[in-house]
C-alpha cells in the first residue's frame, strides 16, 4: 500500500527574497519546487500539498484598499481575501505540476480544494491579536482606521510603521478532510489548507461564518496530516536540516531528534520565532498525535533517504 504524505510548501516555494512577486517569478519558483515532488512519486507516495499565502494575501488586501479609495469598490473581509489567495496559488501549483506530470507521461489529476478550518470563537487568541497583515501605516492613519472599524494596530519592531494585527487561533477541524484523504489515497494530488485554511466558526448551531483571523500554516498542515492519517509529514524550508547554534562556530545539524529534545531546544530559544520555531511546533504536534515522523528539509532533498531533520515520538 502506498504511503500518504502531506507536504507543506514553505514561503520560498512561491516567492524568494529580493523578488517582486510577478506571476512569472512565482510560476518558476512553483515549477522548481514541484519538480522535487517527482522523487516522492517515484518512491510510491500519494501526496497532499499545503502552502502559505502571506505575500499574496497581503497584496490582495492592498488591492482591496486601493479599489475602495479610487473606485468605491466595497472592501472584502480577511476570510474572503484568504479564499482568493487559495484559488490563485492553487491554480499556479496545479498548472506547473500538471505540466511536469504530462511531460513525463504520469497520469494523475491535480485538484485544489478551497479549505475552511474550524476555530473556536472563544479562543484566547482573539483577545490578543498578534499576527501582522497588510501594509504599513503612519500612527495617525492607524488610529483613524482603528476608530472607524474597530481594527487593532501594532507598531512594527523595526520601526517601519504600524500594521493591522489579527488573531491567530488554534485550528481544530479541517473542512472536507475525508474527501482530501479519499482523493489522495486514490492516487490524485490534492492541494489543500492554503495559507493555513480559511478560519470559520459556528455563529450559531449548524451555521458557519468566516472570522477575521490568520491560522498558522504549519500547525494547520500538521492537523490535516493527523486527521487524514498521513504516514509522513514534510515541512519544506530553505535549509537541508534544522540546526542548533545556527550561524555560529558551534552550529550543529540535527539528523533525528525526539519530541523531548525538540521541546528542550524550543525552551532554549534555539529556533527563531517567525522562522523555524513554528515549524518545530508543528512537527512536534504531528509526531505526538500520530506517533509518526515529521521531516523538515529543503525541496531538493526529497527522495534522499537521509534527507532533513526527523522529529519522532
Amino acid at each position: 500500500m502506498k504511503k500518504l504524505a502531506v507536504v507543506a510548501f514553505g514561503g520560498n516555494a512561491l516567492l524568494r527574497s529580493g523578488q517582486k512577486g510577478t506571476i512569472g517569478e512565482q510560476e518558476q519558483n512553483v515549477h522548481d519546487t514541484c519538480l522535487s515532488l517527482l522523487e516522492l512519486i517515484k518512491n510510491d507516495y500519494n501526496i497532499v500539498i499545503t502552502h502559505g499565502n502571506g505575500p499574496q494575501v497581503g497584496n490582495i488586501l492592498l488591492q482591496n484598499i486601493a479599489g475602495a479609495k479610487v473606485y468605491d469598490i466595497p472592501e472584502m473581509p480577511l476570510d474572503i481575501c484568504g479564499a482568493y489567495s487559495q484559488g490563485l496559488i492553487g491554480y499556479m501549483i496545479e498548472q506547473q505540476l500538471r505540466n511536469i506530470l504530462e511531460e513525463r507521461g504520469i497520469e494523475k489529476d491535480v485538484i485544489t480544494i478551497v479549505t475552511e478550518v474550524l476555530v473556536d470563537k472563544n479562543d484566547p487568541a482573539f483577545t490578543r491579536p498578534t499576527k501582522p497583515i497588510g501594509p504599513y501605516y503612519s500612527k495617525e492613519e492607524a488610529d483613524k482606521m482603528a476608530a472607524e472599524n474597530n481594527s487593532v494596530f501594532a507598531e512594527d519592531p523595526k520601526g517601519r510603521g504600524w500594521r493591522k494585527v489579527v488573531a491567530s487561533p488554534k485550528p481544530l477541524v479541517i473542512g472536507n478532510k475525508k474527501s482530501i484523504e479519499n482523493l489522495a489515497r486514490d492516487g490524485q494530488i490534492v492541494i489543500a489548507v492554503g495559507g493555513g485554511g480559511i478560519p470559520v466558526f459556528y455563529k450559531r448551531p449548524n451555521f458557519l461564518e468566516g472570522i477575521d483571523a490568520v491560522i498558522d500554516k504549519d500547525l494547520a498542515s500538521a492537523l490535516l496530516a493527523t486527521q487524514i492519517n498521513a504516514d509522513e509529514f514534510f515541512i519544506l524550508t530553505d535549509v537541508p536540516k534544522v540546526c542548533i547554534n545556527f550561524n555560529t562556530p558551534e552550529e550543529q545539524k540535527l539528523n533525528m531528534i525526539s519530541i523531548a529534545e525538540a521541546n528542550k531546544y524550543l525552551g532554549e530559544k534555539q529556533f527563531a520565532e517567525g522562522s523555524m520555531a513554528p515549524k518545530i511546533r508543528a512537527a512536534i504536534q504531528f509526531a505526538e498525535n500520530s506517533g509518526k515522523c515529521t521531516i523538515i528539509t529543503e525541496a531538493k532533498q526529497l527522495g534522499n533517504p537521509d534527507c532533513g531533520t526527523k522529529i519522532v515520538k
